[in-house]
């Protein structure tokens, strides 16, 4: 297998998709000529040309709009969002538009379309760029919502995201581009919906995404030293999640913690939480400890914005917490 990076896995899936269906486009800001924001475009300007990868303007309600029109007439757009914060200039499409055309129109008309772009805490790009959007959209029927975390599943992820005939939220991040991983040679797919144990364990279950994913094996690792083996489990897919999974992985470890990088209020994680207090209680040795961001915009200032978001300290704590140590 060969190693390369997030950034470069999802070149490779969007590259591969458009030589596979000449339905597939993409759009956005500065995709064609700068290719990419992140660089994620980056060649296939021109290899594919102008008709399908689409320079637009500062418009995300306008070409998003395009998108849901094209995805209704048998194309497959992947729109851009040069960073997800702006998704929310574009709601209304997506939210009373994209998501709900399938039931509103009878099952007339699916939207095959793929949101993406970065989302989440980076580095110091202030309260209206570190949002994490998830939570945003995971209220919404009728939407996908997808955060990989690792090359391997960006590249898988995203392709069965394009080939999806239901509307996809697909939230990278900007701390992920540049990392590494090992991607198998050759077609492959990862499906929507499965999620996926990153380490075994049978002490405590961590259940992480995208960034928090890799907080997670690295408080592990420090876990380890001390004789905790924790199990890190990667939903992969937000909506549908793979609910079997976790509960699994819980009725093995019989204590949980859930991460999340949003303010936590209303989160994801508040929603794992419940789900395992409802189908794992019996299993449960100690309450569901949560790790989230704080509750409060994401500061500018650089040792505010690491008080804001979750640490390797405050997983290891929380494992901690519920193995009462």
């Amino acid at each position: 297998m060969a190693i390369i990076t997030y950034r470069e896995a999802l070149n490779q899936a969007l590259r591969e998709e458009m030589r596979r269906d000449p339905r597939v486009f993409l759009m956005g800001e500065e995709v064609g000529l700068y290719q990419g924001a992140y660089k994620v475009s980056q060649g296939l300007l021109e290899e594919f040309g102008p008709k399908r990868i689409i320079d637009t303007p500062i418009s995300e309600a306008g070409f998003t709009g395009v998108g849901i029109g094209a995805a209704m007439v048998g194309l497959r757009p992947i729109v851009e969002m040069m960073t997800f914060n702006f998704a929310l200039v574009a709601v209304d499409q997506i939210v009373n538009q994209a998501a709900k055309i399938l039931y509103m129109s009878g099952g007339q008309y699916n939207v095959p379309m793929v949101i993406r772009g970065p989302g989440g805490p980076a580095h110091q790009l202030a309260a209206q760029h570190s949002q994490s959007m998830e939570s945003y959209f995971y209220h919404v029927p009728g939407l996908k919502i997808v955060r990989p975390g690792t090359p391997k599943d960006a590249k898988g992820l995203l392709k069965s995201a394009i080939r999806d005939d239901d509307p996809v939220i697909f939230i990278e991040s900007e701390l992920l581009y540049g990392t590494k991983g090992e991607v198998p040679d050759g077609e492959y797919t990862i499906p929507l919906g499965v999620a996926d144990i990153k380490r075994e364990g049978r002490d405590v279950t961590i259940v992480a995404y995208s960034t928090m994913l890799l907080l997670a094996l690295q408080a592990a690792e420090e876990l380890e030293k001390e004789g905790i083996f924790a199990e890190v489990v990667d939903p992969r897919t937000l909506r549908p999640l793979d609910t079997e999974l976790i509960i699994g992985s819980i009725k093995k470890t019989n204590r949980a913690v859930v991460m999340e990088s949003g303010a936590g209020f209303g989160g994801i994680g508040t929603v794992i939480g419940e789900i395992i207090s409802e189908q794992a209680f019996d299993y449960l040795d100690a309450p569901v400890e949560r790790v989230t961001g704080a509750n409060a915009p994401t500061p500018y200032a650089k040792n505010l914005e690491r008080a804001k978001v979750p640490s390797k300290e405050r997983v290891v704590a929380a494992v901690k917490k519920v193995l009462a140590i």
